[in-house]
């Protein structure tokens, strides 16, 4: 282990996956090995997950790196970059762990890689605790892409907890740097639309449920716009059952928002609608720019950008709050947040 490696307490404020991805990513970034102890340590099962692994195993492979004590379970890994490699890179927790989640951790190192890579990740596409493909591709890659950062997703296969069994890949372009992006300016809100999905054995009619709770919930504050929240049923390109629905709210000035929700054994349908619903609506009151989900994805691109980015968010979350802990612990960048958002 190298004397050098800056040490990062993985139990810390969120305490969770992200401070991984966040490290892991900067560590292969800036040529810094790190160790990273106490992973996990206040979950109910500590240590590295089988997606969390996968997602170090992911980073590694993409800087030439040496990775010590990656095993499920373990609550310490060591980190040592190489250099970044573009090329074919496979990610596959055999879990359905979240094809997004490792998305996260290798973006910010494929773009600074020499030539374009491409990433083959598998797992659940739309999964408990993690952004929803539907999200990475409708509210992520459009804002992420004003850095200046280019990539393709193509969804081969969704899978749904707990099978998993989905595929995801994504084409990287590699860049020489990012540019810093303001989105202070909320405008007003002038589109909202979605998806309500089912796949496999469950009967459509839940995917309508959802839409028609979710359109309901949202009428009762937003009157005058047109929401179109398409009910579909997946029937090729599925792995598994499930059902779900994301809605987006776009604004004037490009802003982007979402609520979402999976269905599980014994919820209503349209309860499952409602909280999408809810969820959207509350990250459109803030009066902010981004919503709850995208702030602290952003916080990596926004401390690698060369110059001063300024984004307008409602309450900063403690995943946001950690990925700046993180990024400030990793590369000489300062944050501050003036008045609660920033």
């Amino acid at each position: 282990m190298d004397s050098t490696a800056v040490e990062i307490d993985g139990s810390v404020m969120e305490g969770g996956g992200q401070i991984l991805r966040v490290s892991a990513a900067l560590s292969c970034i800036t040529g810094t090995a790190i160790k990273i102890t106490k992973i996990r340590a206040g979950r109910s099962t500590p240590g590295l997950r089988p997606q969390h692994l996968s997602g170090l195993q992911l980073v590694s492979d993409l800087c030439s790196g040496s990775l010590q004590g990656a095993s499920i379970g373990s609550t310490d890994v060591s980190l040592t970059p190489g250099k970044i490699r573009s090329g074919s890179h496979v990610a596959d927790p055999q879990t359905a762990g979240s094809v997004c989640l490792l998305l996260q951790v290798a973006l910010p190192c494929a773009v600074f890689a020499d030539a374009a890579s491409q990433l083959c990740l598998k797992g659940g596409t739309n999964a408990e605790m993690a952004p929803q493909i539907d999200y990475t591709l409708k509210v992520f890659k459009p804002i992420v892409e004003r850095f200046g950062i280019n990539f393709d997703c193509d969804v081969k296969m969704r899978g749904y907890y707990p099978k998993g069994g989905g595929e995801v890949n994504v084409t990287v372009n590699p860049v020489k740097e990012l540019r810093p992006v303001t989105l202070t300016e909320r405008g007003n809100i002038t589109k909202i639309h979605g998806r309500a999905f089912v796949a496999g054995v469950l009967p459509f009619k839940l995917a309508k449920d959802m839409s028609t709770a979710a359109v309901r919930t949202i009428r009762k504050e937003i009157k005058e716009l047109y929401i179109n929240i398409q009910a579909l049923q997946e029937k090729e390109k599925a792995c598994g059952n499930g059902n779900g629905i994301i809605i987006i709210a776009e604004s004037s000035t490009g802003c982007l928002f979402a609520g979402s929700a999976l269905g599980k054994k014994g919820v209503y349908a349209d309860k499952v609608g409602i909280e999408a619903a809810e969820m959207l609506l509350r990250n459109i009151r803030h009066n902010g720019c981004v919503d709850e989900f995208l702030q602290d994805q952003l916080i990596i691109f926004m401390a690698l950008a060369k110059g001063t980015s300024r984004i307008r968010t409602g309450a900063v979350t403690l995943h946001t709050q950690t990925a700046i802990h993180i990024a400030e612990q990793l590369t000489q960048v300062r944050a501050n947040s003036p008045h609660g958002g920033g």
